[in-house]
């Protein structure tokens, strides 16, 4: 039987060149979603932990207990130390002759080996008064080497103010860390940080590079030992990656479970798409299988000639697939470290997502060839060799598989809806993969009636609108499989775009509670009022969506702690503040997130008014109230001379981070201020959203093989269902039907079946994309459906575009052959 099986590769190589590709398409996006996790990993180690990227081990201190320079002493003499790095780094003014801006200067390590920043022209610094800068700063702020820049520290205990001229000695490439975004990132000596900063600053982190043959688990004890902190506390570069995404995310890492659940989509679709492409094919020939045991082959030959097929199919295909994916992601990366705000993208190609990827598609599809095998063998030769009767109500088999569709459908709902509820991805994506099994076992017994009653609009066209209209009820395995690939792959896109917004709209929600303000303008005491003239010429800037004047009312006292008041107009509030939660009502004040009070007393001037506190979602600013009910203190006030009226600041939330740079600059200008007064978490936002931004371009191109996964499938099925119904189109041609008829009836039911599959698939797609969300995102945010009517409309005209499209060549084949050959094939 291996000799039949080697000739029916053979043979009908063109029927398994489609197979083929629907392996390979199922293939590549498994291995692709999983090569995303790891490259997501690695891009996200390239940025967020990029100051770690080199190092083998990091040692990290606390605010309040810094490391001191014996640890760091301590450390660099251990035996199993190769080098180490105690990083020091300080937040100044740097004064670029009249300007001058918020900055970080950070010690450059001993050992280049361990530098976080690549060097673009000039050298590093060889003495205390030279300081590198990154390449950003300098275009924008037109520094060369050569120079001049003065810093201004921090206070020391003798309450002198430290500063330091120093000369521009090196271009440095620009950090990724979102972290660092938006300052001026200088780099100098040891000492120069030392003197720039708090004398009891100390390190923030130590790294080390191991010595060759150095066990991790040794390592981390002599660090542990030498910096005086619990093993546990000693991470590797990957580990303190891990834990400052978790920091970000609420304490979760979200964006690799998000991710984990991609695969576990993709491994899901994989299996149902070469199930039905790979049965589809297999039983079309169970009237040659039947034949084989008619001359005298066993059942067992039978199926292990059918599986020995599908095994040498399914390797080739996920080989080719793996490949492809490989290919594919390296070129989408490519293509997004070209762009300067992508520059961390890099590509990690991970042995699980080889090795998974040939192992599930050899496997998926030798599987999927097993239970049409069997039914092909189960019935005796003869009886084979008739036409099958389709499952329906009316046969026990229907009866089954309706039976269990139907369950499968309301207990993976039930878990659908409960792992949402409870915010558990991992009941509900098993939940939601049942329930979609489930659906899709039954869909034989109402995706033709649906066809056939949208078959309806096709009947004007004449014979052949009617014609595709009765085929759909003919045949409705036929119709079922044609339809069900494409369902699917319209399912997983919608669904895509609906988690996808959904997601983006659960992160901007939970950064716009951590960064309430865009930018904000600050004022010191004594500092003058920033003119109205000078407000609207800044609120006049490109960019600037509105500026508010927040104005001081008093004092209040909550939790024990002394806060001013500031006061907002509700307009101006509704405005610059994105997260409701964050305007004060009529008689409540928005107090500091981390003080648990519900009421206070505003004293404003001789008065005082009962407020209700509610906590605001940050701790990032004092209290606030609304201008409506209370009235500003007037400037001759004592309290208002110590604090001064603070500018609030929206901006245009399309701008990338350059823009942003440029347009506080311009700021800076219009409100005659120095530039590090005006700051505000804008800039970190923007950074954390490109990160989010590159890995849903990722998911958006992982979404284009997932189409072609659908067009193969409805290509396979049309393929197939010409080359069944060969004898039966050229009867027609023999009655009288025409070439443009036939092709005409065959469009018409390919749009009708994909129509209908496309509507279907993005009503499931957009229910499963918002439950998908819901459960891995809400445990730390609020997730609102959001649902993208446009892209979901796009996406089923382009559907039925596909079945249209999918039906030109099947059309053109069946045309073409003459009405007396097709009679005569078998």
């Amino acid at each position: 039987m291996l000799q039949v099986a080697l000739s029916q590769l053979k043979t009908h190589s063109r029927r398994f060149i489609a197979i083929t590709l629907a392996v390979l398409l199922a293939v590549a996006f498994l291995s692709a979603t999983l090569m995303v996790n790891a490259s997501t990993g690695a891009s996200l180690k390239a940025s967020i932990g990029q100051a770690y990227a080199k190092a083998d081990l990091v040692a990290s201190s606390s605010y309040d207990d810094p490391l001191t320079t014996a640890h760091a002493a301590s450390v660099a003499a251990s035996p199993l130390v190769a080098e180490s790095y105690a990083q020091q780094s300080t937040y100044l003014q740097a004064g670029l002759g009249s300007t001058t801006l918020g900055a970080t200067l950070r010690n450059m390590p001993a050992a280049p080996s361990l530098e976080p920043v690549a060097l673009i022209s000039g050298a590093w610094p060889g003495n205390d008064q030279e300081v590198a800068v990154d390449a950003i700063t300098a275009d924008r702020k037109k520094l060369s080497v050569g120079s001049k820049v003065t810093f201004t520290g921090e206070p020391t205990t003798t309450a002198a103010i430290p500063t330091l001229t120093a000369t521009v000695s090196g271009i440095t490439a620009a950090s990724a860390d979102p972290v660092s975004s938006g300052m001026a990132q200088f780099v100098g000596t040891e000492a120069a940080v030392g003197k720039l900063s708090s004398p009891d600053a100390g390190f923030s982190t130590i790294s080390v590079l191991l010595k060759d043959g150095v066990s991790l688990a040794d390592a981390k004890a002599a660090l542990a030992t030498a910096v005086g902190q619990p093993v546990e506390k000693i991470l590797t570069a990957d580990e303190k990656t891990t834990q400052m995404v978790s920091s970000l995310t609420g304490g979760q890492d979200q964006l690799t479970i998000v991710l984990l659940a991609f695969a576990g989509v993709a491994l899901l679709v994989a299996a149902l798409v070469v199930s039905n492409t790979f049965s589809v094919l297999v039983a079309q020939r169970t009237r040659e299988l039947a034949l084989l045991r008619c001359v005298g082959a066993s059942r067992n030959q039978v199926r292990n000639s059918v599986i020995v097929e599908a095994l040498i199919v399914g390797f080739v295909a996920s080989v080719l697939g793996v490949l492809a994916a490989t290919g594919t992601m390296a070129l989408v990366l490519t293509l997004l470290s070209q762009n300067p705000d992508f520059a961390f993208a890099t590509l990690a190609v991970p042995p699980s997502a080889i090795i998974a990827g040939m192992v599930v598609g050899t496997l998926i599809t030798v599987l999927a060839s097993l239970v049409p095998a069997r039914a092909a063998t189960a019935v005796a030769p003869l009886a084979a060799l008739r036409p099958a009767e389709d499952a329906s109500v009316h046969n026990a088999g229907g009866r089954l598989r309706l039976s269990i569709g139907v369950l499968l459908l309301l207990a993976g709902g039930a878990g659908l809806v409960y792992g949402g509820i409870s915010a558990n991805l991992l009941i509900a994506l098993p939940a939601g993969a049942a329930s979609f099994v489930g659906f899709l076992m039954a869909a034989t017994l109402f995706v033709p009636k649906l066809v056939s009653l949208a078959g309806t609009l096709a009947r004007p066209a004449g014979v052949p609108g009617k014609m595709a209209a009765a085929n759909a009820v003919r045949n409705p395995r036929r119709t079922t499989a044609t339809a069900s690939a494409l369902l699917i792959g319209v399912t997983l896109v919608t669904m895509m775009m609906t988690g996808a917004a959904t997601a983006r709209s659960a992160f901007d929600t939970e950064l716009d509670g951590s960064y309430p303000v865009d930018l904000q303008v600050r004022t010191l005491p004594g500092d003058t009022r920033i003119p109205d003239s000078a407000v609207a010429k800044a609120a006049a800037l490109p960019g600037v969506k509105h500026i508010a004047r927040l104005e001081l009312v008093g004092t209040m006292e909550a939790g024990g702690q002394a806060l001013d008041v500031y006061g907002i107009s509700d307009a101006d509030a509704l405005t610059v503040l994105a997260n409701p939660a964050n305007r004060p009502g009529p008689t409540s004040a928005v107090i500091p997130k981390s003080i648990k009070v519900d009421s206070g007393s505003v004293v404003a001037g001789t008065l005082s008014t009962n407020v209700t506190a509610t906590p605001a979602t940050t701790d990032g600013y004092s209290a606030l109230v609304s201008l409506d009910t209370f009235a500003p203190l007037p400037a001759a006030d004592p309290l208002y001379k110590e604090t001064g009226a603070p500018l609030w600041i929206s901006v245009d939330e399309s701008l990338d981070a350059n823009a942003l740079l440029d347009l506080r600059t311009a700021l800076t200008g219009a409100l005659n201020v120095s530039e590090y007064r005006v700051d505000g978490a804008v800039l970190e936002k923007v950074m954390f959203n490109q990160v989010i931004d590159m890995l849903l371009l990722v998911v958006t191109g992982l979404l284009a093989v997932a189409v072609f996964i659908a067009l193969i499938g409805v290509a396979n099925t049309l393929s197939l269902s010409v080359l069944e119904r060969t004898r039966e189109n050229s009867l027609l041609r023999a009655l009288g039907l025409t070439r443009g008829q036939l092709r005409g009836m065959l469009a018409l039911e390919a749009v009708l079946i994909a129509g209908v599959a496309a509507i279907i698939g993005s009503v499931l797609g957009a229910v499963y994309g918002w439950a998908g969300a819901q459960s891995a995102l809400g445990s730390f945010a609020d997730v609102t459906a959001v649902i993208p009517w446009g892209q979901i409309l796009a996406v089923v005209v382009v559907a039925a575009v596909a079945g249209l499209l999918a039906s030109v060549v099947p059309a053109h084949r069946a045309a073409k052959l003459s009405p007396v050959a097709g009679l005569a094939m078998d």
